[in-house]
């Protein structure tokens, strides 16, 4: 059993999947209620019930607290150039006034459309503050990451969600902004319906929702001890500094701590914000759709995106086809019907297109790449006959 990945030690052992969309009782956190219907199509009842002029309200009286009076950034938004942080920019500086920094955590290694779409974003009006990671380091730890959580994207999620608390400590903005709450939109955690931020002060909900169980100094600790390709490196305070959350007596003296939600504010649909971007910001969709699901127009901008929906769907039997489909289900872009037919043809699918760049990334052979995937497949989602690997109980046989 994996030790520093926590999550899948609390998987349910029986796999049931929801009777509204495709997705199943194996993401971490979902709760299915005594009809077979999980929280996250329950939220989304809950939101067709929400008022949303009052919400907007909320949205209006927080931004009035934050708004500069002075001509200074007072918002920070933490952007990719996608979707859904290019909405959420947008509105804020044309629809609300406020006066908005982007802030960027580089991917893996971009792909071309996604590097464009940073680009076009930055080009419709916005200041951007973007780190690009030690390269050595950051590959060494997403072969780490890849190896002991699971997903090699993982180093990509840590400055994500910390790399833009750091600004806001270092520029003294107390207002940061995220598009969705994943756990809301996807995940389900009822408890999040009614909560328009989350906070970086409660260690057991970042260490459990966003670092698998385990903070990375902890898993980089083992790393150094047990793997060849970590001895030697000679890795600084500093190195990891965006990596992991500040301290929380410099959080609490800058009153700064918070994450906001769009999503808690606005009712969010994903494809609704591909088409404002598209024509609002220059956004790009790919001209193919990617690998592992039908569309076009998500998670566009890193190489090896592709991987860490492969790697869930090893690990969970639930990939990026399932994600999508079942937010259209939710949205009512498509009949589950129509979601199942999605998933049987496309969940799972391997991200072939830039196969030999991420074994380079990681510095791996194939046959290392393919020993770490199959240590990862649990007994009660897979089986293998005839040398071939299949899922115990897919969607479209359950």
């Amino acid at each position: 059993m994996k030790k520093f990945e926590k999550q899948i030690q609390y998987l349910p052992k029986e796999v049931k999947w929801c009777k509204n969309c495709t997705v199943s009782n194996q993401r971490p956190r979902i709760i299915f209620d005594k009809n077979g219907i999980c929280s996250a199509c329950n939220n989304k009842d809950y939101k067709n019930s929400i008022n949303w002029e009052a919400r907007e309200k909320e949205l209006l009286k927080l931004l009035d607290t934050h708004r500069s009076k002075n001509g200074n950034w007072d918002v920070i938004v933490p952007s990719s150039g996608g979707k859904d942080s290019g909405y959420v920019a947008h509105i804020l500086k044309y629809k609300y006034n406020m006066n908005p920094i982007l802030v960027t955590w580089s991917p893996l290694k971009y792909t071309e459309i996604g590097f464009k779409n940073f680009i076009n974003l930055n080009n419709s009006g916005f200041q951007n503050i973007k780190c690009t990671q030690d390269g050595i380091l950051n590959s060494k730890l997403s072969r780490l990451c890849f190896e002991e959580f699971g997903d090699a994207f993982h180093t990509f999620v840590l400055g994500q969600v910390y790399f833009p608390v750091h600004i806001a400590l270092m520029l003294n903005i107390k207002l940061i902004f995220f598009g969705e709450n994943g756990e809301l939109e996807y995940a389900g955690d009822p408890k999040s319906k009614d909560k328009p931020y989350n906070d970086y002060l409660d260690d057991s909900k970042w260490i459990s929702g966003y670092l698998k169980g385990t903070p990375i100094n902890e898993l980089i600790k083992y790393g150094i001890s047990e793997k060849n390709y970590m001895k030697g490196l000679n890795i600084k305070k500093s190195d990891l500094t965006f990596y992991n959350p500040p301290s929380e007596k410099e959080m609490r003296k800058k009153n700064i701590s918070k994450q906001y939600f769009m999503n808690y504010f606005i009712k969010w649909h994903p494809q609704e914000n591909f088409y404002y971007c598209a024509q609002n910001t220059g956004l790009l969709p790919n001209p193919d759709r990617s690998e592992g699901t039908y569309s076009k127009y998500a998670s566009l901008d890193d190489k090896f995106d592709g991987f860490h929906y492969y790697m869930r769907y090893i690990k969970l039997g639930i990939g990026r086809c399932v994600e999508d489909t079942s937010h259209e289900i939710r949205d009512g872009h498509i009949t589950r019907e129509e979601g199942i037919d999605l998933v049987k043809r496309y969940d799972g699918e391997f991200p072939n297109k830039y196969f030999k760049e991420f074994l380079d990334y990681l510095e791996i052979k194939e046959n290392t790449f393919w020993e770490v995937v199959d240590s990862w497949r649990l007994e009660h989602i897979w089986q293998k006959k005839n040398g071939k690997w299949s899922l115990k109980k897919p969607i479209w046989k359950s």
